[in-house]
């Protein structure tokens, strides 16, 4: 067969987030190419210190960038359009999303100068976009944030499903619910492949409807005696929405904190995704009226400390302060990796006298993935030949394969950088792609190997020493070398100055070396290196990142 059908994961496929996916058809190596996301990750400071966001390596799609249509962004998490302002000008092609995720997505390119035109907004299903030889539409489906939907996308050899995240929530209180019937009429033709959402496969039960937790928020709230704190993710409308409707049923003021929290109600409201969200006040407002009538809703569900959940904990925000008595609750789940986080703020706020509420049982949140039996249950909707799990760490991908498998279907486990053929009944390995990281660093973007991370890291764990010595016209030492320390401490085992040994010993070294040594500054650096790494050693047991800065009077 002369022409085929590519997948290719950038990012995404054996991690949680940094979405990028490439579709392509035609021969190979000459294959017409579309873009579905473009995602970040977020730094810690275990692995990426001082590290903004991290996104895909995009380098392959640049090099290939006559060769691509179109991006389609699935919906306005920022694991799936948070790049699009750092790599739009690298790629120069029409950005396609329904119109809450455009809303958002152009207020991220205008942040780089870039034109808004350069998102499109796009209609939902059974609206279609051409882009090449690729047709494609956007397929409603739930999840939590409003207007997801999954990519309907036809190929010359036959129809792809690419589900984004989703679940199947018939009542989702925003947004639109899962239709089975509507994804059964798409999918009686058949299905080649379906690229499906993982995160949650080792979830053994169906999940729950969003709609399922408003009765245990409204009687935590209405219960509540004092002023009541809740946060959750700020992109989950319908999670504010519930919480913003108990608070106002319960007679409290409703008043949103956080700039991300209130960006996405609004965009929610201009686009008309959300109705009848109940009158907000202004942090002002809020401190004029008794604590008791007041119910705020916090960006910061995550631990991020300059959030608001982490301000209040801490002191104040926007004049705003907790008192002893006040309940704080947490809808939303930890994602893994910031426990340390919340489990701080948590303790902050237990410092004050707060009452902490955190879902432990599901009372106050629910999942937006869908959990293994409604993955399962989507495969039997759909049908598809293939399954290729995709947004997911290589565990989650490996058991839905087997989920696939155990339904009768093909199951490919394709992590970044592996090309798949999906033409033919078997897919295959047709190539690989380097698949790395690049660092907004700053106002930079950087990639993950060029070392500028890695000798953070070193410096952070061993500290920093400059020695500099400087050498008259004979090549002589002109006085006696001296040393600045960074991150290390004053003394070591020898209970003297660290300064004051590292540059005695460097002062012997340079009364002894020879003159190929003094004459050769690659050489005489690296020595000077060597002995003040080993003599930090001796003292405190770490061997520093050193610069050493020669000087020579000519």
């Amino acid at each position: 067969m002369s022409e085929r059908i590519i997948y290719l994961p950038l990012g995404g496929a054996g991690e949680i987030g940094m979405n990028c996916y490439v579709y392509g058809y035609g021969e190979p190596g000459k294959e017409r190419l579309i873009v579905v996301d473009l995602g970040v990750a977020f730094p810690d400071m275990d692995t990426t210190p001082g590290v903004d966001i991290i996104f895909a390596d995009i380098s392959w799609l640049e090099k290939n960038r006559s060769r691509i249509e179109a991006v389609f962004i699935t919906h306005a998490h920022e694991d799936h359009v948070g790049a699009v302002g750092h790599t739009f000008e690298r790629l120069g092609v029409p950005i396609y999303a329904r119109a809450f995720t455009a809303n958002l997505a152009r207020h991220k390119v205008a942040e780089y100068g870039l034109s808004e035109d350069t998102i499109r907004t796009a209609s939902k299903w059974p609206e279609t976009i051409k882009a090449g030889p690729f047709t494609v539409g956007f397929l409603p489906i739930s999840h939590s944030i409003p207007e997801s939907s999954a990519l309907v996308i036809d190929t010359p050899q036959g129809r792809l499903i690419h589900t984004g995240d989703f679940k199947l929530d018939e009542s989702p209180v925003v947004g639109e619910a899962f239709d089975p019937k509507l994804w059964a009429e798409v999918c009686a033709g058949g299905i080649k492949a379906m690229i499906c959402d993982s995160t949650n496969v080792f979830s053994p039960n169906p999940g729950r409807s969003e709609s399922t937790v408003g009765p245990n928020i409204e009687k935590l709230v209405s219960e509540a005696p004092n002023m009541v704190v809740s946060t959750t993710f700020a992109s989950n409308v319908a999670r504010v929405k519930t919480l913003a409707q108990a608070g106002d049923r319960a007679g409290r003021s409703i008043c949103l904190l956080g700039r991300a929290m209130r960006r996405m109600i609004e965009a929610a409201i201009e686009t008309g995704v959300l109705t009848d969200f109940p009158t907000v006040i202004g942090p002002e407002d809020a401190t004029q009226i008794p604590r008791e009538n007041v119910m705020l809703i916090v960006t910061g569900s995550q631990g991020e400390r300059r959030a608001a959940s982490a301000q209040l904990a801490r002191g104040k925000y926007n004049g705003i302060e907790l008192k002893e008595g006040d309940l704080f609750l947490f809808s939303s789940k930890t994602i893994p990796g910031n426990e340390k986080d919340v489990i701080r703020i948590m303790n902050n706020l237990s410092e004050k006298g707060v009452d902490v509420v955190e879902d432990r049982d599901g009372s106050y949140h629910v999942s937006g993935h869908a959990n293994g039996p409604d993955l399962a249950k989507l495969q039997d909707i759909v049908n598809p030949q293939i399954v290729v799990p995709m947004h997911g760490e290589h565990r989650h991908l490996r058991e839905h394969v087997k989920l696939a498998e155990g339904k009768g279907r093909t199951g490919v486990l394709a992590v970044n950088g592996m090309m798949i053929d999906l033409s033919g009944n078997q897919p295959t390995v047709a190539e690989w792609i380097d698949a790395g990281r690049t660092y907004l660093d700053g106002s930079v973007q950087i990639g993950a190997m060029d070392g500028i991370v890695r000798d953070r890291i070193r410096m952070a764990l061993n500290g920093h020493v400059v020695v500099t010595v400087i050498l008259d016209e004979d090549d002589e030492p002109l006085g006696e070398p001296w040393c600045e320390l960074m991150g290390l401490p004053e003394t070591g085992r020898s209970n003297a100055s660290l300064v004051e040994v590292l540059e005695e010993d460097l002062s012997q070294f340079l009364g002894r070396a020879g003159a190929k040594t003094l004459t050769n500054d690659d050489k005489l650096e690296e020595e000077m290196r060597r002995i003040t790494r080993n003599s930090t050693n001796n003292e405190i047991g770490k061997k520093p990142e050193v610069t050493v800065v020669i000087s020579r009077l000519s």
